[in-house]
């Protein structure tokens, strides 16, 4: 029997601590990094951020737009990077950020989830602005190919607070139902920012969801580990920060970035939950 999604990424995060980094080839850092806005440049950022971080990090997060921009030779690239990924044992969560009505969500779930396919990631990112229901199809999917999904609750970006604050409660509600009696992580988990202030009223659901929260915002766009563990207070053992341009901006420096953040997390997290237990 296959272990599951939680239980894979349960080992992972308790084997290299508690950290997801990005692969998120821009233009922007492509051309700082002296690559060609090419696929060529493409496939060796990708093979460049694989080679450094595979073996040190839980969960590698590439950003699906970033090759979907290049048509077919971009996709080529970005399964060539999941199939490394995956080759080295390392836990591909692939940013998509999909979400649509049923019959829809079920053509993207078996592109993304199906074990079958060439593009088949251990967990993607969703959007629940459908309905949360709408989702149900591609957790279905990630149960049966012993996949997760993240869904969307308060993003790290400023301009998602006026419509995501009056929904949040019900996307966590959603996950904690799908996520009843699994162990140790259910299938679901959520996109939680780590800039959240630590007294946002969604963060207190967070208790009950037995899922796993990634949580962006790390680096560039301002929260450290020490962040992280003090919004996520009580449930930091559940959080997977994650990192991308802070981490990314120098192929010189990014492995030794990459264990600066993991062992940054590391010290923030799991040590203040033995100082409390």
């Amino acid at each position: 029997m296959n272990e599951s999604f939680g239980t894979r990424l349960r080992g992972r995060l308790d084997k290299y601590g508690p950290l997801c980094v990005g692969i998120d080839p821009s233009p922007a850092l492509l051309h700082a990094w002296g690559l060609d806005d090419s696929p060529a440049g493409l496939e060796s950022f990708s093979r460049t951020v694989v080679d450094a971080v595979s073996d040190v990090a839980a969960v590698v997060k590439p950003q699906s737009a970033f090759f979907e921009r290049w048509g077919s030779r971009g996709i080529a690239v970005l399964e060539r990077t999941i199939a490394d990924l995956r080759d080295a044992g390392t836990l591909v969560l692939l940013d998509i950020k999909r979400g649509d009505i049923d019959s829809t969500m079920a053509a993207y779930a078996e592109a993304y989830l199906d074990r079958g396919s060439p593009l088949a990631a251990d967990a993607v990112t969703l959007s629940p602005y459908l309905g949360f229901g709408s989702l149900e199809g591609a957790i279905l999917s990630a149960v049966a190919n012993d996949a997760g999904v993240f869904v969307l609750a308060r993003t790290s970006n400023p301009e998602a607070a006026p419509l995501q604050r009056p929904v949040a409660g019900q996307v966590l509600a959603g996950a904690a139902a799908a996520n009843a009696g699994h162990a140790p992580f259910g299938p679901v988990g959520v996109v939680m920012g780590a800039t959240l202030p630590a007294s946002d009223d969604a963060l207190t659901a967070l208790t009950d969801l037995n899922g796993p929260i990634l949580a962006p915002g790390l680096g560039a766009q301002g929260a450290t580990p020490a962040d992280v563990a003090r919004v996520f207070g009580p449930v930091r053992h559940a959080v997977v920060p994650s990192v991308s341009r802070a981490v990314l901006a120098d192929p010189g420096r990014l492995r030794a970035r990459v264990l600066h953040y993991r062992d940054e997390c590391v010290a923030h997290l799991t040590a203040e939950i033995a100082t409390q237990s």
